[in-house]
């Protein structure tokens, strides 16, 4: 299974990085939204055991929105929300994507018209409380999916998410909430996220989806330099 998965992460890394150079260096979510984001950690109970969830902190954060196939509004699409977390070290990179939100639905990729739906990491991560995946929970009940009409809405205010984990098919347990509070100028400025790279400290991106992903996201920064130098 292992080679499996990063044989087929291979196979694609070679048309995924044809298609970047055609898209900015970006094969999916081509265009999208950036914000500046508060993330506040207020802990888990019961607890994880894992600092990152359980303590409890404030740190700025920047979020991307964006639609996964660049299909246009009001056509449904996959929906991702990218979150990083500045750190002096290594910052902390969160990939998540429209899925379903119970047990079995949370690890299938559901394209959305809507942006108020469950976001979840679908990829594993490995931690001393076995594996985790991660969810931003809306908690807005309506907001477009096409980024510039998301953005105005992020402008008025109230756009927020749960952010929770659970292993398995169990209840999410929330640790945090991230509020956007204002998109960047320009609207889409050219920033990477690799969640296999940066996960959170005390998790480690484990599973098919993270060896399929490697080799894709090696190409894909590939593709960006030599987009940018061309």
């Amino acid at each position: 299974m292992v080679e499996l998965a990063r044989g087929a992460g291979r196979l694609v890394a070679a048309p995924l990085g044809a298609l970047a150079r055609w898209r900015r260096g970006k094969p999916m979510h081509p265009r999208g939204a950036v914000f500046d984001a508060v993330l506040e950690r207020r802990g888990s109970a019961p607890e994880w055991g894992l600092p990152w969830l359980d303590e409890t902190a404030t740190e700025p954060a920047l979020v991307r929105f964006s639609r996964s196939a660049g299909l246009p509004a009001p056509l449904p699409d996959v929906l991702g929300l990218a979150v990083r977390v500045p750190h002096p070290e290594q910052p902390v990179d969160l990939l998540l994507s429209t899925t379903g939100r119970g047990p079995l639905l949370r690890f299938v990729l559901l394209p959305r018209r809507d942006a108020a739906a469950p976001h979840t990491s679908i990829m594993g991560y490995r931690s001393d409380a076995g594996t985790l995946r991660i969810a931003a929970l809306p908690e807005f009940r309506h907001a477009p999916s096409e980024p510039d009409a998301f953005a105005a809405v992020v402008r008025r205010g109230g756009v927020a998410f749960t952010l929770a984990a659970a292993r398995g098919g169990q209840r999410w347990r929330p640790f945090g909430r991230l509020v956007l509070t204002a998109p960047r100028e320009p609207l889409d400025p050219d920033v990477r996220f690799d969640a296999v790279q940066h996960p959170p400290p005390g998790l480690a991106a484990d599973g098919p989806l993270a060896r399929f992903r490697a080799p894709a996201y090696a190409r894909a920064r590939t593709a960006s330099r030599l987009s940018r130098r061309g």
